[in-house]
């Protein structure tokens, strides 16, 4: 069972879903050390977290490319008890323009982790941030665990593929670690509080903050990218989820393993809602709860975008007894509850 002493290290801690699940883990009593080398984050993340938690989190700024560092890292943390591995850059779009960057920091890290971990010798429970972009275009939807892994759309995807083999092929090799790949959706939506939320660095990637980033006037419009796709609409169709259930997600998935209720040494969950909206009915939502009219016009399709995917997730509520809480609409209000705190 879970107890204070459980030490568990976040890569990407400062991220946006990193930190969220800082908050939800260490309201269960785990010791936290976030490590983060601030290329996709901010340290000002770390002023919010500690006025959701009241304490100061520990922090270690390192680079997981560089291995004597996370060798070194390991080494002064052997007493954990866990990894939550969010660490990796994430944007489909970049990662067409910049595919090596990706390869090289998304793999990288994992495989710099995953030794250091072998070298400790002792039972490790692991929890890696993976993506439905490992299906692909799905054949058969909503998405089950057993829906195969086709050739990925973008290097991002390609990346996640690759990480969840490098992991399949190190637990098969050890008798010390234990492995959750949890196969999120996407995420959106910010901490009740405001204190922290999605905070992307220059033009934001994914559909949300340039939603909200709009409807406070940073960006003159917002691009819809294509109208013509087989769906209700013409345009893509995703399952959105609310970052804070997310964040649960993890809490179970780790108290799970820790009280061993697996019988696999290796598992995979899909996180999601279950339920698909598209990028019109997610525009018509923030207008909604924003009582703003958003500025978007229709754009030519993006490379590497599929067309729809949202999750079953029987498997993670039955497993993991973990359910998504949060509506479409009250992730979009706390975003744009987000987004205007820091746009002042």
């Amino acid at each position: 069972m879970i107890n204070h002493s459980s030490k568990i290290i976040i890569t990407g801690g400062l991220g946006y879903i990193g930190s969220h699940t800082v908050v939800e883990l260490q309201s269960k009593g785990f010791e936290i050390v976030i490590v983060d080398d601030l290329s996709n984050s901010s340290i000002e993340v770390l002023d919010g977290l500690k006025n959701i938690i009241g304490k100061n989190i520990a922090f270690e700024n390192i680079d997981l490319k560089k291995p004597d560092l996370v060798i070194d890292l390991f080494k002064r943390h052997s007493d954990l008890t866990g990894v939550v591995h969010f660490a990796a850059s994430k944007a489909v779009g970049e990662s067409v323009t910049n595919p090596l960057d990706y390869y090289e920091n998304n793999i990288y890290s994992l495989v710099n982790v995953l030794k250091a971990l072998k070298k400790l010798n002792k039972s490790i429970n692991f929890i890696f941030s993976s993506s439905c972009t490992v299906y692909g275009q799905a054949k058969i939807l909503p998405i089950t665990e057993k829906e195969s892994i086709k050739k990925a759309e973008s290097p991002y995807g390609n990346t996640k593929q690759i990480c969840e083999e490098i992991i399949t092929d190190t637990v098969s090799s050890s008798k010390n670690l234990k492995a959750i790949s949890l196969r999120y959706f996407n995420p959106i939506g910010a901490h009740e509080s405001s204190e922290i939320g999605e905070l992307p660095l220059g033009i934001p990637q994914n559909l949300v903050p340039f939603i909200t980033q709009t409807g406070a006037g940073i960006r003159s419009e917002l691009i819809v990218f294509g109208d013509d796709y087989p769906t209700i609409d013409g345009t893509c169709i995703r399952d959105y989820i609310h970052v804070v259930d997310l964040a649960k997600a993890h809490t179970a998935a780790l108290i799970s393993m820790i009280n061993s209720t697996h019988s696999k040494n290796y598992e995979y969950y899909n996180i999601g809602t279950g339920k698909g909206t598209s990028v019109l009915e997610a525009i018509t939502s923030f207008e909604k709860v924003s009582k703003t009219k958003l500025k978007y016009k229709i754009g030519s399709r993006r490379v590497g975008d599929i067309i729809s995917a949202f999750a079953d997730t029987s498997k993670a509520n039955k497993q993991l007894n973990w359910t998504a809480e949060f509506s479409l609409d009250q992730a979009m209000a706390s975003a744009w509850k987000w987004q205007k705190k820091i746009s002042k």
